[in-house]
């Protein structure tokens, strides 16, 4: 199972979201016409469908369930044959359903890498995972719906730009909490925990 900081998990999903939307102001056009062919585009569904897959894999194996543990390889063999079916006989929309799958597991690991967190503004975190729940759910159900987001969404150079544009701006300050606020957070605890050594250091000391 991925463990990352948040501060960390925060700075990568700024960047890439940021580099993804800044395509989108800087190049509306091409951006469009990119998102359109997205939701047919089997080569990327292959690659999102086989990451997710792997990602999932490797999640239930760190699992230390008792009452599964005899089933463990039985599931990885289903899981892996799910898999690996959904690139040959669920082709229709398999970007889509790759896509749904994989922000499924991003925003488990958003919402794990957030619960220890004390800064309240975890909170951006933890709500866009959710909002991630909903969209994977959604996608997986009816994928022909986020082709008909992204019709609406770039149906315009205008329209595309704009919506980049507040992408891009939250994109940024994810960064800038990934950078400064959730790293902040993470040096207190490490700044005021004191090594068995040093309190032993300590009671010489008072002595």
């Amino acid at each position: 199972m991925i463990h990352l900081k948040l501060s960390t998990l925060a700075v990568l999903l700024g960047f890439a979201f940021t580099l993804l939307n800044a395509y989108g102001v800087l190049r509306p056009a091409a951006f469009a016409d990119a998102a359109r062919k997205f939701p047919r585009y089997t080569p990327v569904g292959a690659v999102l469908m086989l990451l997710s897959t792997a990602w999932f894999v490797g999640n239930v194996s760190h699992e230390a369930i008792a009452d599964f543990a005899n089933f463990k390889p039985a599931l990885f063999a289903l899981f892996i044959a799910v898999g690996l079916g959904a690139c040959f006989f669920v082709r229709d929309f398999l970007p889509v359903r790759g896509l749904a799958v994989f922000i499924l597991l991003l925003a488990q690991l958003m919402v794990e890498s957030a619960r220890w967190e004390e800064s309240p503004w975890r909170l951006v975190i933890t709500t866009w995972a959710y909002g991630m729940v909903v969209a994977g759910m959604w996608f997986t159900i009816s994928p022909w719906r986020l082709r008909d987001m992204i019709q609406w969404a770039t149906a315009d150079d205008k329209r595309t730009r704009l919506l980049s544009g507040v992408r891009l701006a939250f994109g940024l300050f994810v960064l800038c909490l990934g950078l400064t606020v959730f790293r902040t957070a993470e040096k207190k605890p490490s700044a005021s925990v004191s090594t068995p050594r040093d309190s032993q250091s300590a009671t010489m000391a008072a002595r």
